[in-house]
C-alpha cells in the first residue's frame, strides 16, 4: 500500500528541502561485495545467482526504515512493502521490467522469481509494483566493470543498483556494485548501512539456506539475465 504523506512530519523535512529541487540530487556509491556464498548455493542447489542477489538487497533494505519512503513528483510517499526489480531478456531479444515483492521466505520469493520472470519473457510485457517501494537493479553480464553511475531522470527517484560479472580472486568471489539513491530518500549514513546490512545477508545466507532444497529449477524459456 502507498500513501502520501506529509514531509514536515518525517525525518526528512530537511532533506525533502534540501533536495527535492536540486539539479541532481542522486548520490552513487561503489562497493566491491565478497559474494562467494552465493556462487556456492548457486552451484550447490542451481539456484540462480542474480535471484539469491536480488533476495539479499530486499532483506538488507526492509531493515533500513528510509527505504519505505520515497520521493515522487514532488511529494513524499510511505509505502508499506518492498520489491526488487529485475532486467529480463524476453522473446523477442529485447528487454523488459519485472518486479518482484520482497518476502523473507525464500523459497517463496524464488518461486515468484522464476514465475514472473518466464512470464514476463513470454509475454514481452513489463511487470510493476505501483504500491511497492520498488529497489531497481541491472546486471550488465556481457563484462567485467569497475563501476556505473545510473542516470538522473528527475522521474524515477528509486535507489537503483548495477553490476556486472563477479571476479574470482584465488578461492573467493567478488563482485562490485554501484547503489544510487536519492538524497531526500536517505542520507550517506542509511546507504552505508543498506551496503554493510547486504554484505551480512549475503554471508549469512548460506549457513541459513544453504542444506535446504527449493525444488525444481525451471530452465525452459526463461532468458533471465544471469551471471554465468
Amino acid at each position: 500500500m502507498a500513501k502520501k504523506i506529509d514531509p514536515k512530519q518525517t525525518k526528512r523535512a530537511m532533506a525533502f528541502e534540501l533536495w527535492m529541487d536540486a539539479p541532481n540530487p542522486m548520490v552513487t556509491f561503489f562497493k566491491i561485495l565478497d559474494v562467494t556464498p552465493l556462487i556456492k548455493i548457486n552451484k550447490k542447489r542451481k539456484l540462480k545467482f542474480n535471484m539469491l542477489l536480488d533476495y539479499c538487497i530486499g532483506k538488507a533494505a526492509s531493515g533500513v526504515k528510509e527505504f519505505y519512503i520515497l520521493p515522487v513528483g514532488h511529494e513524499l510517499v510511505q509505502y508499506d512493502s518492498i520489491a526488487v526489480n529485475t532486467i529480463v531478456k524476453n522473446k523477442e531479444g529485447e528487454v523488459s521490467s519485472c518486479d518482484i515483492l520482497f518476502t523473507e521466505d525464500l523459497a517463496k520469493f524464488n518461486q515468484d522469481y522464476l514465475r514472473y520472470t518466464m512470464q514476463v519473457a513470454d509475454s514481452c510485457e513489463n511487470r510493476d509494483l505501483t504500491d511497492s517501494m520498488v529497489i531497481g537493479t541491472s546486471a550488465i553480464i556481457d563484462t567485467e566493470i569497475d563501476g556505473a553511475v545510473g542516470m538522473n531522470s528527475g522521474i524515477y527517484n528509486n535507489p537503483f543498483i548495477i553490476w556486472g560479472r563477479y571476479k574470482k580472486k584465488l578461492f573467493r568471489y567478488y563482485l562490485t556494485i554501484s547503489f544510487q539513491f536519492h538524497h531526500t530518500q536517505m542520507d550517506g549514513a542509511h546507504a552505508g548501512k543498506f551496503l554493510a546490512n547486504l554484505q551480512n545477508e549475503i554471508n549469512g545466507l548460506q549457513v541459513i539456506y544453504g542444506d535446504k532444497t527449493y525444488g525444481t529449477i525451471h530452465d525452459g524459456k526463461c532468458n533471465e539475465q544471469q551471471i554465468i
